[in-house]
């Protein structure tokens, strides 16, 4: 009877906002600079065996994984930042509506990892920051977006940078407007009251089953690599 093979979830990182063009080994290739890694794996769709956006790193010690998380989340690939959080605390957030607007950004301010430096001390964000940008250049449009799983850090984000000098300029930032009401911003009574009720209820089902799929997709590969008794050699990778 196969030992079963399970992996360190300790050790092991989330990766998502990945582009099309990332493979297992240009994800090898970067992560060993935070450490000794025992495994690469990026869900690639069954037909057409292209990857799905995320993936899986798994180090050789809990340590070099917090280290990954530190130096590597938002790190750029094919200029898309990357989002990296340790698998076994990743509880992909809800997004409750804490979203804020940053204008009058200087053209100095052309990199998200920038603005995820900055706003990101104030609470966790639900995806990365989004400068928006024309569509033929690629250049900034002077503003951009920032998402926080709670209204508290939106607030304390509000207060702390609003019309203060971000490189050259003072910034605005205030809650975005919402999309489906025209002239209504985020940060209503109502939203606050929901986030509220659902962070009561955090992890939420949805949450839960998309990231025990995602886990249970890893740890099917973890074990198919196993019984086969033919693991990629490093320089595969």
């Amino acid at each position: 009877m196969a030992q079963k093979f399970e992996r360190n979830q300790e050790a092991t990182v989330y990766i998502g906002n990945l582009d099309d063009r990332v493979t297992d080994e240009l994800i090898w290739e970067l992560m060993v600079q935070a450490g000794p890694v025992a495994n690469v794996h990026l869900p690639k769709d069954r037909v057409t065996q292209s990857t799905q956006g995320y993936g899986f790193c798994e180090f050789q010690s809990a340590e070099d994984a917090d280290y990954a998380v530190k130096i590597m989340n938002m790190v750029k690939l094919f200029g898309k930042p990357m989002r990296i959080n340790k698998s076994s605390t990743d509880k992909r957030m809800q997004d409750v509506g804490a979203k804020l607007f940053i204008g009058n950004l200087d053209p100095q301010v052309d990199d998200e990892k920038l603005l995820h430096d900055t706003f990101g001390v104030f609470g966790q964000m639900v995806q990365p920051p989004k400068i928006a940008r024309d569509s033929v250049s690629g250049n900034s449009k002077g503003f951009a977006f920032v998402s926080y799983a709670t209204f508290k850090a939106a607030d304390a984000a509000i207060e702390a940078m609003n019309g203060q000098y971000f490189a050259n300029k003072p910034v605005a930032v205030n809650f975005a407007f919402k999309k489906d009401a025209r002239g209504e911003r985020h940060g209503s009574a109502a939203e606050r009251l929901l986030a509220a009720q659902a962070q009561k209820n955090m992890p939420g089902e949805q949450q839960q089953q998309q990231q025990q799929q995602q886990q249970q997709q890893y740890q099917q590969y973890q074990q198919q690599q196993y019984q086969q008794y033919q693991p990629p050699p490093p320089q595969q990778w």
